[in-house]
């Protein structure tokens, strides 16, 4: 069975799935050569050193909009 991406719905800045415990795993996919200083900033900001790189960030407002911000980057895991 193919594993389906998670991702932000954009519209109501809500995550499709989220994890009971308040947390949340995100893994750095794409990278950001060629996006906005901006863009770069809130990857790091968010934790990540290295692509692929798996981070676990509490499931606060903040977070969630830093990933919108970088939703095509990243990816939500399970």
């Amino acid at each position: 069975m193919p594993r389906r991406k998670r991702r932000l719905d954009r519209r109501s800045n809500a995550m499709v799935t989220k994890k009971k415990s308040g947390t949340l795993k995100i893994r750095w996919v794409r990278s950001f050569i060629g996006c906005p200083r901006n863009m770069r900033q809130t990857i790091r900001g968010l934790g990540f050193r290295r692509m692929r790189q798996l981070v676990e960030r509490p499931d606060t407002p903040e977070t969630r909009g830093m990933i919108a911000k970088v939703h095509h980057l990243v990816e939500i895991e399970d």
